[in-house]
């Protein structure tokens, strides 16, 4: 298959600078296919995205502690779940360890903000994959003041610090907004509840939620403005078009194993030992 991205998606979907207000949300920042051809795209490179977590599972489990964990950010119908489904459902699930989150517990509204995502990073070899994150201490608590401003604020550096504190213990974080238009989340909203089979998915408050539209906006400008570092940069990624939102995320976590520059571990006995153990046997 030619060669489809025009500008690497690490390099396309950088958030330096970017401004949400401008974004085209059914764009294909640095590709240069159409559906079919990304469609296709994607079930080659999810090959190489599981052979890639393999490895990183395999090194997990011969001492190796590095891990990558991709925070999953956006609103509602912004593709979160499919990006589960269909992009992490296509490696081992014994490597990834996967959290949602949603409203505090009881239990973790007596914690720090940041004491349930700790619970629930990866461990050594694992993909982690947070569906929302600590990350709604500055949108959803922002955007409905459930905090003072000077609480809210302060968390900026705060996460910095804390992901720089991640980076240091060997994890690589791969953090993706994901931004759909306000007409494609109604339609999204609306083939819910056309679909017995998805009235499950519908929270009536998705809808209440879209009067606060610009206010998430002007949130989520801050959180790329104020938290994309050198150690855990922001990538948006357009998704109003899902093959793309998909293709997209594959491609980043591929990077991001890919620098990680793994092999298979060697083993631990000695292979022709055992080779002639067996024949005798």
């Amino acid at each position: 298959m030619a060669k489809l991205w025009a500008v690497a998606a690490t390099e396309a979907l950088k958030a330096d600078g970017l401004r949400i207000a401008e974004l085209d949300t059914s764009g294909l920042p640095g590709f240069t296919g159409d559906k079919l051809s990304g469609t296709a795209l994607l079930a080659q490179r999810v090959l190489v995205l599981s052979d890639l977590q393999e490895k990183l599972y395999a090194n997990g489990r011969s001492g190796d502690r590095r891990s990558v964990l991709l925070v999953l950010q956006g609103m509602d119908t912004a593709g979160k779940g499919g990006i589960v489904r269909h992009v992490i459902g296509s490696v081992d699930p014994q490597g990834v360890d996967h959290a949602a989150f949603g409203v505090p517990t009881a239990e973790e509204k007596r914690h720090h903000y940041l004491w349930r995502i700790r619970e629930a990073l990866p461990r050594a070899g694992q993909l982690g994959v947070f569906d929302r994150s600590h990350y709604e201490d500055v949108l959803v608590v922002r955007v409905h003041n459930l905090v003072p401003r000077t609480v809210w604020e302060s968390r900026y550096d705060e996460i910095n610090a804390f992901e720089r504190e991640l980076a240091g213990e060997g994890i690589t974080l791969v953090k993706v907004a994901l931004f759909v238009s306000l007409d494609e989340q109604k339609r999204r909203l609306a083939a819910r509840l056309e679909r017995p089979d998805k009235y499950w998915k519908f929270n009536p408050s998705d809808i209440d939620e879209r009067a606060f539209w610009p206010d998430y906006h002007e949130a989520y400008q801050a959180m790329l403005d104020r938290t994309c570092t050198e150690h855990a940069p922001w990538y948006v990624v357009p998704a109003d078009r899902k093959w793309f939102a998909r293709l997209a995320v594959t491609e980043l976590l591929i990077d991001a194993l890919g620098r990680l520059d793994l092999d298979w571990p060697p083993p631990k006995f000695d292979v022709e030992e055992q080779q002639r153990r067996l024949t005798r046997l």
